[in-house]
């Protein structure tokens, strides 16, 4: 069949390691675009002997940097991808079978499963998998919010599932996740602290504890075996960084008001 009438967008930010792959794995899409927020690496120049359209677009946030690709594509169907993620083999099967011989999709927005690789293993278990994510999407029934981290796709139509697994590639090495961890759990508690949230003794406490016996052990997280502990102390951890980074926010703002404590 020829190329799915649609545009498969990925933002980017010094992915020159990633995009090629990336980029390859969502060829059959009728355009790539690649919207990058000043690499400095070789990213754009890799993107674009892969086959894509790249824009530059100065960095908003996750969500709205994903929403100005999706207003820039050329097609209203669009599949929203990571370059540190690469479409299966069987996911492009079902994503073609939807599309083929021009066909319209039964619905208008649909999940895939993201099936995480961490330290050499595919997680089968756990919060690694299954991890269902709103990905493809006609975007005259759905779009990104404007979260900065952890952004969602808001719909309001029946939401249908596509089977074949997204694979997620989420660091090179250890350290490379670590940091991007606690650049998220900044970005997390920023977030909560605009929106007023605070942070008390029993979040601290008790989200880490909840999140490891909701994954290790009812989610069977224990069967992915040491990479499987070690990606869910991470999480639980990360929840606690979370909470702790807000509520030194918190202390900043209080004492920096009038009267306050220095």
């Amino acid at each position: 069949m020829g190329p799915v009438s649609a545009t498969a967008t990925i933002i980017t930010h010094n992915e020159a390691e990633q995009i090629a792959a990336c980029v390859e794995s969502v060829s059959f899409f009728a355009e790539v675009l690649v919207i990058d927020s000043g690499s400095t690496d070789d990213t754009v120049t890799r993107a674009r002997a892969a086959g894509a359209r790249v824009m530059s677009h100065a960095w908003p946030g996750f969500g709205l940097q994903k929403q100005f690709a999706v207003d820039q594509a050329s097609h209203d169907w669009v599949f929203s991808i990571d370059a540190d993620e690469r479409v299966s083999a069987a996911l492009r099967d079902t994503i073609e079978a939807l599309f083929d011989g021009g066909k319209t999709p039964a619905k208008k927005v649909y999940e895939v499963n993201r099936c995480n690789h961490f330290m050499g293993r595919a997680l089968r278990h756990g919060e690694g998998y299954p991890d269902w994510c709103l990905r493809l999407f006609h975007r005259q029934h759905g779009h990104w919010s404007a979260d900065t981290v952890h952004e969602k796709v808001v719909y309001a139509e029946a939401l249908g599932r596509i089977d074949g697994d997204l694979d997620h590639y989420s660091a090179t090495s250890l350290g490379d996740y670590l940091d991007k961890q606690n650049r998220y759990t900044s970005l997390q508690a920023e977030e909560l602290f605009n929106r007023g949230k605070g942070a008390s003794i029993a979040k601290l406490t008790l989200s880490p504890l909840v999140r490891f016996i909701k994954f290790y052990l009812f989610r069977r997280g224990c069967l992915d075996g040491v990479p499987g502990l070690v990606h869910i102390a991470i999480g639980c951890f990360n929840s606690f960084c979370k909470y702790a980074k807000l509520r030194e926010l918190i202390s900043q703002s209080e004492s920096s008001k009038p009267g306050g404590q220095p």
